[in-house]
């Protein structure tokens, strides 16, 4: 089974993560299946950028971003050339290391 990398982030994931999760699962719903509460203010229906991940390791493995996704990363705090949404993301394969961004555009956290 493919495992998922998380670097250490020092709210969400200080000592960061390792986990396996079956492939073809949504990114986002892995994450917050682990514990780790990555926001998703619109509910995985990529119309916000407050799951945006950094993928380390395993970019290549993925297919492309939609225009509507590379739409909304242009407004993501902290953007990278390997910024994807989460909810965009099925995990492959081989897997993936992601880091997750200090901060989103989200004024205030939403608890889901």
């Amino acid at each position: 089974m493919p495992v998922i990398k998380v670097l250490p982030h020092p709210s969400l994931c200080p000592a960061g993560a390792e986990f396996e999760a079956p492939p073809g699962t949504v990114l986002c719903r892995a994450l917050l299946a682990q514990g780790i509460e990555i926001e998703h203010a619109c509910e995985l229906s990529c119309a916000c950028t407050t799951c945006h991940v950094i993928v380390r390791e395993g970019l290549a493995q993925l297919p492309g971003a939609s225009d509507l996704e590379d739409d909304m990363l242009d407004k993501a705090w902290g953007l990278t050339s390997q910024s994807r949404l989460s909810c965009q993301i099925e995990v492959p394969a081989q897997g993936l290391t992601v880091e997750l961004p200090r901060y989103t555009l989200n004024h205030a956290r939403e608890d889901h």
